[in-house]
């Protein structure tokens, strides 16, 4: 399994700038190979991970459920 590690406040500043969606970039990655995605804060520590899907119209079903899970996590880091 291929393992990712992503910063994930840099990243996400980053697709605000680009006007990018994280899911376009998520099905650029897709290759059949399962991977795991690892966001973590600016320290290293490990915020959450995500296992993407072989395809993407698994991808288009997982989005939504990701989507409310990270909205919980930024919350719970931000506030």
């Amino acid at each position: 399994m291929k393992k990712i590690q992503i910063k994930a406040k840099p990243f996400f500043d980053l697709l605000k700038i680009k006007d990018q969606s994280m899911w376009d970039i998520f099905a650029q990655l897709i290759d059949g190979e399962e991977q795991e995605i690892i966001f973590t804060h600016e320290d290293d520590t490990v915020l959450f991970n995500y296992f993407l899907p072989e395809n993407v119209e698994e991808l288009k079903v997982q989005q939504e459920k990701f989507t409310e899970e990270f909205k919980k996590k930024v919350q719970k880091l931000y506030n």
